[in-house]
């Protein structure tokens, strides 16, 4: 299935919903409505567009384990009370997201053509920052600024995997994008004991597009996975990580079998 990619207009918040939205995301569309609103209002003339990304793009959302993930693309910098407003809106929007929150980037247009990495964003927010942000919203904006080697990959699927490419992103090189999904993946030995689910799909769809060039999702990444890794242990450790990405019963934690799988999928991923 292909990519939903989202870009709306300052003046068409609508192309929010077309053809491939998937069945799980329709409780959300009032909220992302919403959303489209909320950032125009703020935003205003600055806005460029707004892109829907990740497992809401597609096609393996699941309520209870996804996020929904956000590009906000501006032209020109944001000052910080219009950063506080803009916060303060998510914030208070997010209670309608589904539990895992929105995950969001606000980045100015030209660092998206041409492409700029390690990227530069504007403003960053996840729901893991909400207690920081809550807590002391002027020293959160303060801090909040820097570059997001990530954003490389977000870049990448929103190219690609969309059904309409949007012209605001320019062409991610491979290096650049090998060099943002190694980094996400690099300390999996150590972080699979905390996110197994996480970790090991995305070592699997690190590993597709290493030795296949595939993009995928995570879902995507660990069926490949399933057929590409033979060993009985790894296919067992991905298929439990698909069944509770899936909303299925949790992931039996074996930390010494899932460190070994990450090592043995380090070893084959190979740093670029």
């Amino acid at each position: 299935m292909g990519a939903k990619v989202v870009h709306v207009s300052p003046h068409d918040a609508r192309k929010l919903l077309h053809a491939g939205w998937v069945d799980s995301m329709e409780p959300y569309q009032a909220f992302l409505d919403a959303f489209v609103a909320q950032s125009q209002a703020i935003l205003k003339g600055n806005l460029v567009g707004i892109y829907l990304h990740g497992s809401a793009a597609m096609g393996c959302f699941h309520p209870q384990t996804s996020d929904i993930d956000l590009l906000i693309v501006v032209k020109a910098a944001l000052a910080d009370d219009v950063k506080r407003r803009y916060l303060d809106m998510v914030t208070e929007l997010e209670k309608q997201a589904p539990p895992r929150g929105i995950e969001l980037s606000v980045v100015r247009e030209s660092v998206c053509s041409p492409f700029i990495y390690p990227t530069p964003f504007e403003l960053h927010y996840s729901i893991a920052h909400r207690a920081a942000y809550q807590a002391d919203p002027a020293e959160y904006i303060r801090r909040m600024q820097g570059t997001d080697r990530d954003l490389a990959a977000h870049f990448m699927m929103v190219r690609h995997r969309g059904k309409e490419l949007p012209a605001v992103f320019a062409e991610v090189s491979t290096q650049a994008y090998l060099d943002s999904i190694w980094r996400d993946v690099a300390q999996a030995r150590e972080g699979i004991a905390r996110e197994p689910v996480y970790f090991t799909l995305n070592l699997c769809r690190v590993l597709a597009f290493q030795e296949e060039r595939l993009l995928l999702s995570k879902q995507e990444g660990g069926a490949w996975g399933l057929k590409a890794i033979g060993d009985p242990m790894s296919q067992q450790l991905i298929t439990s990580a698909l069944q509770e990405y899936q909303g299925g019963p949790p992931m039996p934690r074996n930390s010494a079998a899932a460190a070994g799988f990450a090592q043995s999928m380090l070893e084959r991923i190979q740093r670029p």
